[in-house]
C-alpha cells in the first residue's frame, strides 16, 4: 500500500473511531432510559416455557375492607383466615402488613397473635423509615423471621427489580420474598459472597452494590421475572371468600402463602411492572412474583459493561469493513446487516435471561453506519470524479493526437514516400532529409508539450521557471507561422516589442501557446488580409496580443470558445481542419503560469486574443538557434 493509501486508511479508521467514541459518549446520556425502554419491550414480547407456580396469595381486597371495616378492623378476620391457611399447611407464609401499632383491641391483638405463632415458617413484613426500622410489636414477632418490604421502582416509577438486602446502621434485613424462600427450604442461614448469595443450594446472582469505592451491606438488586401472560397467574383468594368458605385454602396446601392488600385505589400500594406499565400492581404481588424467580431460578442477570463496549467495537470494525471492501449495494447491505445485530443481539441474550445493553450498541451502530456510509461515498464519488477526469485526458490525448500531429506526420510520410518511390538527385534527396529532420523534431516537440500540459492538468508537475524574452518569443513563432501564411497571401506583422519585456515560466508551453492562436488567426482569416502581432506592459501585466481581420465570433460564440471540442458555426463551414481542443489547451497553459486570456472579436471585422500575465525582471537575450 503506498503512502497515499496508508493515508486514506488512517483516516477512515480515525473517523471510525471518533465516531464510536461520539455514540459511546452519546448514548451514556440516554443509556438508562432506552434500556428500560428496550428492555419493557422485550419483556412483553417474549414468553418464557410456563412454569408451575409454587406461591398463591391471601388478598385484603377491596371486597374485604369493605365487609370488615377497613385496615383497622382486620385483626381479628386476618386472625381467622391465617387459622384456616395453617391447616392445609403451607410451606411458608409472608405477611406484608405492618404489625407495628397497638390497637385498642385486646381481644383482636391476642387472637392474631396466638394465630401468628400458629402459622409454620412465618414471615412478618419490616418497614425501613428515616429513623430506622420499623418492627412489628414483639407479640406478633416472637416466633417470626423479618423480611424488608421495599420494592424501590426506578425513576420511571416502573419496579424492575427489589433489593434483597436494606441495611439501617448495623440492622440488615432480607427481602420479605427471599426469607420466604429460605423458610420454605428449611434452609437456617443464607450464605453472602461478593457476587451472589447462596440459599441452600440455589445460588441467587446478586451482587452487592458498591457505592463511591466502598462496600455496603445494602442492596443487592434481584431482577423480577413476572408471570407472563401465555400462563395462569399466581393463584388468588380474598379473605371475605375464605371466612366465607373455609374449603378454599387447599389452594395453599404446600405453597408459600403471600399475604397482603391488593386493592391499591385504598391503601396507595399500587406499583408497576415491565409486563403491565398502565396497570397499577399491588405490592403483595411483587412479592410473590420475587419469590417464584427465586424458586424457578429464573433469574435476569446483567452483562458487564465491557462486554457492551467490545461488542460495540466489533459492530463499527465490521460496518468500516463492509464499506471498505464490499462494492456498491453490498457495502449498504453489510451496514444494514450490522444495525440489526445491534438492534436483534439484546433480544438474543435476553431470551436466555440476560441483559445486554441496546442503547450503546444501536448507537455505535447508527453513528458508524453513517461514518462510513459517508466516507465510502465522499470516496467513491471522488474516486469517480478522478477516473472520469482521467477518461477525459486521454480522450483529449487522441483529439491532439490527431488535431496537432496530422500537419508534420503528412509531411514525414510524403517526403519518406519521394524518397521511396522516385529516383532523386543527391541535392532533392538532402532537402526531403532536412525536411524530415525538422518535422520530426517539431513533432517531438509537440509530444513534450502536449505530455507536459497532461501532466500540469493532473498535478503531477511543476512548472519550469525560466526567464523568457517575449520579443524573442514572439518572433520565433511569427517565423514559425510563416509558410502557413505565405500560402494564404496572409501579412503577419510583428510590431516593435521592447528588449525588457520578460516573463516567468515554462518556454516550451509559452511557445506552445503563443504558436496555436496564430495559427488559429490566419487559420480563419481570408486571403489577403493582415494579423498583428504585438506586446506591452501596462500595470506590471505583460499584454501579449493576436489580432485578425477573420471571420469573427458573436458573444455567445465568445463565451464558449475556451470549452473542449467547441468550434464556431463559420469555423466548420471554413473548411480548415480542427477538433475544438486548441484554445483549451492554450487557456490551461496560461491559467497555470497565473494568467488570464481576453477575447474581443465581432462576425465578419476580426478577433483579438490578448494574453495577460505577470511580468518579470529583464534578462539577457538568447537566439531561438540556442534553445533548440
Amino acid at each position: 500500500m503506498n503512502r497515499q493509501g496508508w493515508r486514506s486508511t488512517a483516516s477512515y479508521i480515525a473517523l471510525l473511531a471518533g465516531a464510536y467514541v461520539v455514540a459511546v459518549a452519546g448514548a451514556a446520556i440516554f443509556a438508562r432510559q432506552l434500556d428500560n425502554f428496550a428492555y419493557d419491550f422485550m419483556f412483553r414480547l417474549y414468553e418464557p416455557k410456563p412454569w408451575r407456580t409454587q406461591s398463591a396469595i391471601l388478598a385484603i381486597d377491596g371486597r374485604t375492607l369493605q365487609q370488615f371495616g377497613g385496615m383497622e378492623s382486620m385483626r381479628r378476620p386476618l386472625a381467622d383466615a391465617l387459622r384456616s391457611v395453617a391447616a392445609a399447611l403451607p410451606k411458608a407464609v409472608a405477611i406484608d402488613v405492618i404489625l407495628a401499632d397497638r390497637r385498642p383491641e385486646p381481644e383482636a391483638n391476642a387472637a392474631l397473635a396466638e394465630a401468628l405463632r400458629a402459622t409454620p415458617n412465618l414471615v412478618l413484613s419490616s418497614e425501613l423509615l428515616s429513623d430506622g426500622w420499623e418492627d412489628p410489636l414483639p407479640e406478633f414477632a416472637a416466633a417470626a423471621a423479618l423480611g424488608h418490604v421495599s420494592a424501590q421502582p426506578d425513576k420511571d416509577g416502573i419496579t424492575r427489580s427489589i433489593p434483597l438486602q436494606k441495611a439501617a446502621g448495623r440492622v440488615a434485613r432480607w427481602a420479605l420474598a427471599l426469607e420466604a424462600f429460605r423458610l420454605s427450604r428449611g434452609v437456617k442461614q443464607i450464605v453472602e459472597s461478593p457476587d451472589d448469595i447462596q440459599v441452600g443450594s440455589t445460588i441467587v446472582p446478586a451482587p452487592r452494590e458498591t457505592t463511591r469505592g466502598t462496600n455496603r451491606d445494602g442492596n443487592r438488586p434481584m431482577r423480577i421475572r413476572f408471570v407472563p401472560y401465555n400462563m395462569p397467574e399466581i393463584p388468588r383468594v380474598s379473605v371475605k371468600d375464605l371466612l366465607a368458605n373455609p374449603a378454599l385454602a387447599g389452594t395453599f396446601a404446600g405453597k408459600v402463602v403471600f399475604v397482603g392488600v391488593t386493592d391499591v385505589t385504598q391503601v396507595h400500594d399500587g406499583l408497576q411492572t415491565p409486563l403491565s406499565p398502565e396497570i397499577q400492581t399491588p405490592g403483595i404481588e411483587i412479592h410473590a412474583n420475587a419469590f417464584e424467580t427465586l424458586a424457578q431460578g429464573l433469574f435476569i442477570t446483567d452483562v458487564g459493561f465491557g462486554w457492551v463496549l467490545l461488542f460495540s467495537l466489533a459492530l463499527v470494525a465490521a460496518v468500516g469493513l463492509s464499506f471498505r471492501y464490499l462494492p456498491g449495494w453490498w457495502a449498504y447491505a453489510g451496514g444494514a446487516a450490522v444495525l440489526a445485530a445491534a438492534l436483534v443481539t439484546p433480544y438474543l441474550f435476553f431470551v436466555h435471561r440476560l441483559v445486554f445493553s441496546f442503547a450503546t450498541p444501536a448507537s455505535v451502530a447508527w453513528f458508524g453506519t453513517l461514518a462510513a456510509a459517508a466516507y465510502y461515498h465522499l470516496v467513491v464519488r471522488r474516486n469517480w470524479r478522478i477516473e472520469q477526469a482521467a477518461r477525459t485526458r486521454y480522450q483529449q490525448a487522441m483529439q491532439f493526437v490527431t488535431h496537432e500531429m496530422r500537419t508534420p506526420l503528412s509531411a514525414i510520410q510524403g517526403s519518406s514516400e519521394l524518397i521511396s518511390r522516385y529516383a532523386l538527385t543527391e541535392e532533392k534527396r538532402k532537402q526531403i532529409a532536412t525536411l524530415i529532420n525538422s518535422e520530426s523534431k517539431r513533432l517531438a516537440r509537440m509530444v513534450e508539450v502536449f505530455l507536459s500540459v497532461e501532466r500540469l492538468s493532473a498535478g503531477q508537475m511543476e512548472l519550469k521557471r525560466e526567464s523568457i524574452s517575449v520579443k524573442q518569443m514572439a518572433a520565433l513563432c511569427v517565423e514559425r507561422a510563416g509558410p502557413l501564411a505565405e500560402r494564404k497571401h496572409i501579412a503577419v506583422a510583428l510590431e516593435p516589442i521592447s528588449e525588457d519585456l520578460v516573463l516567468t515560466g515554462d518556454r516550451e508551453l509559452m511557445e506552445y501557446a503563443c504558436y496555436n492562436l496564430l495559427t488559429n488567426a490566419i487559420k480563419y482569416s481570408p486571403q489577403r488580409t493582415q494579423v498583428k502581432v504585438s506586446a506591452r506592459l501596462h500595470d506590471a501585466h505583460l499584454r501579449i496580443a493576436v489580432e485578425d481581420q477573420g471571420i469573427g465570433m458573436d458573444q455567445k460564440e465568445v463565451k464558449q470558445i475556451f470549452q473542449k471540442f467547441y468550434r464556431t458555426k463559420k469555423a466548420e463551414e471554413s473548411g480548415e481542419s480542427g477538433t475544438g481542443i486548441g484554445l483549451s489547451i492554450v487557456q490551461q497553459i496560461v491559467e497555470q503560469h497565473g494568467g488570464t486570456i481576453e477575447v474581443t472579436s465581432q462576425p465578419g471585422v476580426g478577433s483579438c486574443f490578448t494574453v495577460v500575465l505577470p511580468a518579470a525582471a529583464p534578462v539577457p537575450e538568447s537566439s531561438a538557434a540556442e534553445r533548440n
